[in-house]
């Protein structure tokens, strides 16, 4: 797989980073493997804290819809820097930097 259908697959699901992780050109497409990797470990933190915040009424469950749109958006941009081949950072999230 060329770096732009690596870095496209990375944000389709979290077995699709795996796939392009293993399959596709790493380093080409490294900087949207580590910002989908980023997107989908805030996406299970974030539905853990979610789940935590449920048992709060009305409050809990408008901040865990919140954050669940903001995820979604951020993934969505990602998608799109992707499919655009440009590698521009996501806000507040693209600053982490877990593969080097």
């Amino acid at each position: 797989m060329n770096k732009k259908v690596t870095g496209i697959i990375a944000y389709l699901a979290p077995i699709g980073w795996l796939i392009a992780y293993l399959a596709g050109d790493k380093e080409g497409a490294k900087f949207h493997l580590n910002q989908s990797l980023v997107v989908w470990i805030a996406a299970i933190v974030l539905e853990v804290c979610g789940v935590l915040l449920g048992f709060i009424p009305i409050i809990g469950g408008i901040v865990r819809w919140a954050l669940s749109i903001i995820i979604m958006v951020f993934w969505i941009l990602g998608l799109v820097y992707a499919c655009q081949d440009k590698e521009q950072e996501l806000p507040v999230l693209g600053s982490i930097k877990i593969l080097k």
